[in-house]
């Protein structure tokens, strides 16, 4: 009798173990999937609003617009055109290599 006990015992804390490995499978997966700290990389949402921030720049849209367009910060606009004005200049730069 004293087995069924220590049987039935065991079969709790197996329950209570699977229990636990869900809730630590999810604390897991909110780790592999949380946002990482800082400025994220050129990754395709970075690429597709920069690009519509291109198209809208060169069309003579202001700033404030663009922003509120893409919904993101003025300040990230203000990143997209120093990365915009960076790119145009060695283009230029280069092309200018190319006629000599």
């Amino acid at each position: 009798m004293n087995n069924n006990l220590t049987f039935e015992a065991a079969l709790n804390r197996i329950d209570e173990l699977e229990k636990e490995n869900v809730q630590l499978r999810e604390e897991l997966e909110y780790y592999k999937n949380r946002k990482m700290s800082g400025r994220q990389k050129h990754n395709a949402k970075w690429t597709s609003i920069y690009n519509d921030f291109v198209s809208c720049y060169e069309s003579g849209m202001a700033l404030v617009e663009i922003a509120r367009r893409n919904d993101v910060s003025e300040r990230t606009i203000y990143r997209y055109r120093a990365y915009y004005d960076k790119m145009k200049e060695a283009n230029t730069l280069e092309r200018t290599a190319e006629d000599q």
